[in-house]
């Protein structure tokens, strides 16, 4: 779990995956950390969905996470 995130170029997505990292490393359950996460993300992007923020929160902690990938997402539009 404790991988360097510089290469996670949007902020949005790094503070995602640190928190849901930092979130599950404290002793807070999946779905708790996942539901944390999607509500900073909707902070970073008040205009975004309920549904398109848990696609995106799901989508990068599946592949940050999950399968420790490191490459690019096509996440949001911002940096």
């Amino acid at each position: 779990m404790g991988r360097d995130f510089s290469h996670i170029a949007r902020r949005c997505e790094r503070a995602v995956v640190t928190a849901y990292r930092e979130l599950r490393r404290g002793g807070n359950g999946d779905l708790e950390a996942f539901q944390a996460c999607t509500t900073l993300y909707r902070i970073h992007h008040p205009e975004a969905s309920l549904s398109e923020a848990r696609r995106l929160v799901a989508e990068w902690i599946d592949h940050h996470v999950i399968r420790g990938d490191s490459g690019p997402t096509s996440g949001c539009g911002c940096d």
